[in-house]
This record gives structure tokens, sequence and C-alpha cells, in this order.
């Protein structure tokens, strides 16, 4: 069994994934495998009933990058508890670990509380959109340290910079993105203006499979493996992208009264060229991965995206 970044191991059964439950939770007798279910590129998952009644997910790393994700997360939430920085939503924290023939190491937590965010049904107000901006405050207010703290990547503004002019000059050189875009990207991230912010902790991966919501709220966020100090904007380019115009109001007006930083047109500017890049990112998947389809799906939005921006006074405002 590889653990290579490059070889993922192959799938392990449920049952499989069930029995390194057992051994890494003393006294839990799992009686039935439930979703969810999932093998991705870098790990593996499945939910997870024991004999009186609770929910548990157990997850294990396939590649070296997978066990790192997980340790990562791992030590982000011990930071927390060290900190004793409170959040208003949870955070998976492991009940146990199982060790891999691989060296590395499964882990197993209670399932967290809710069910997985749908944009389409978030509406304004001052019910889940407002508890939504109130959730990435509370995220984007944590102390550098806890971050740090637990090993994970600190970005200056310039880096953050530096590191989305590589990929656009990358995204160039495949000569799959319109001229425009390409421009109007570039002039963004030459715009001193948009990049004299204050770095912050950021999730870095949010989607609306990982804002889990109960009683009209953020119960909980998941898959943080990916937590930094970077761009506050990285977490509000997807709401920017996909979510209801005037849900997205309330979400920011929210986030903007619970931040103590400054909050303005610049970082939705920025979030708007992270949601526009991140159809990019996907294009040089395809082309890493050489899945033809992804690149021409990725491509046809790239061309799209062209068209709906042209005449645009540009991303950064005047």
């Amino acid at each position: 069994m590889s653990d290579g970044p490059g070889e993922p191991s192959p799938p392990r059964s449920a049952l499989v994934l069930a029995a390194l439950a057992t051994a890494a939770v003393p006294g839990l007798e799992v009686v039935a495998t439930r979703e969810p279910r999932g093998v991705e590129d870098h790990l593996e998952y499945t939910g997870l009933l024991d004999s009186v009644g609770r929910s548990w997910i157990v997850q294990a790393p396939r590649d070296v990058l997978g066990a790192s994700t997980l340790d990562s997360a791992w030590r982000f939430v011990r930071a927390l508890e060290a900190d004793g920085a409170a959040l208003p939503f949870a955070l998976i924290s492991p009940a146990g670990f199982a060790h891999l023939e691989t060296g590395m190491r499964a882990a197993v937590f209670p399932q967290p509380p809710g069910t997985p965010l749908r944009l389409e049904l978030l509406t304004p107000g001052p019910g889940l959109a407002a508890g939504l901006g109130r959730a990435l405050a509370a995220l984007h207010e944590l102390p550098h340290e806890v971050a740090a703290q637990a090993g994970a990547p600190v970005y200056s503004a310039e880096e953050c910079r530096t590191r989305l002019l590589s990929e656009v000059d990358e995204a160039a050189r495949s000569g799959r993105v319109p001229a425009g875009l390409l421009r109007r990207w570039e002039a963004a991230l030459e715009d001193v203006r948009a990049w004299r912010f204050q770095p912050t902790v950021v999730h870095g991966e949010l989607d609306e499979q990982r804002v889990l919501v109960e009683d009209d709220q953020v119960a909980a966020l998941t898959d943080i493996g990916g937590v930094h100090v970077g761009d506050p904007a990285s977490d509000l380019a997807w709401l920017v992208a996909a979510a209801p115009e005037d849900a997205l109001e309330s979400v920011l007006e929210a986030y903007s009264f619970s931040r103590s930083g400054e909050v303005g047109t610049l970082l939705i500017a920025r979030a708007h060229l992270l949601s526009e890049l991140a159809v990019a990112r996907w294009l040089m998947q395809g082309l890493r991965t050489d899945q033809a389809e992804v690149v021409a799906e990725a491509a046809a939005m790239l061309a799209d995206l062209a068209e709906a921006v042209d005449g645009d006074p540009g991303l950064i405002p005047t």
C-alpha cells in the first residue's frame, strides 16, 4: 500500500474504516456504517453508528498530503483549546487515533452538528445570512498566534499578492485564458491599494459542504486542515460568486459589524478576484491531471466570464 503523495493508497472498505474506529476509541462498539461516505484524492471517510445511537466519522489519509491535512486540523483545534479562544460554532475534535500500516494514522470524531448549507435557500435578514457573517468574522478575529502555534502557514499581504501573480502567470502560459481576463486580473493585482490589508486567520477552503447549519445558525465548520493566516477575502470568494445578492448583503453587513478592523469595498473586490481565479485554478487542475472534460468546461466558463465582464471598469474601484 503506497504512502507517497503521487500514489494514493487503494480505497479501504467501510468495514475496514469501522474497525479502525473501534481501535481508536476504547469502548466504541460500531453497529453500522452510514453516510457520509467518500473517497477523495488524499482522504477517505465514512460515517458510523454506535451501539448507543451516537454518530461518528472516521477519516483515513490515502497519502502523505492527506496525513498532513488531518494533522494540521488537529493541531489547530488543540491550539484553540490551549489558547482558550471561543468560536460560536463547532470544530471537529478527534476522540482517538488508529495507526495505519503506512505509518500514518486515521482519526475518529463525533459527527458534527448540522447539515450542509444550501446557498440557493439563503435569504436576507437577521437569520442564517447574518449568522454566517458573524461566524466568518469570529474566525477572522482569532489571534494569529493560534494558527502559528498550530504550525499553519502565515502569509503577509504582499505574499498573498505574489502567490496570486504566480497563478495568473501559470494560467497565461496555458494559452487557455482569454486575454481580456488576464489584463483584468493583472490590473487588480498591480493596484497596490487593494493589497494593504491586515491578514487574518482564514479557513481557506470554504464552500457549502464545509458549512454545517442548524436552527438557522452556523453549527460547525469542517475540513479545517487548510487553515492559515492570509487574505480574509479567500473565505468570502465562494459567497460573492454564488450567494443570492440580497442575502450576500446581509452576510457582509453582519460580517463588517462583527469585525474590529476596517471592512470595505477593497475586501469585496479581492473576493470577486479570487472567485474568478477559482475557475482558472480548475482549468490548471484539469491540465495537470489530463482531464479533458474539466479543461473544456473550465475553458468555456472562462470564455463566458470574459464576455460577461467585457467593458467592465475593473475589479478595483477607482
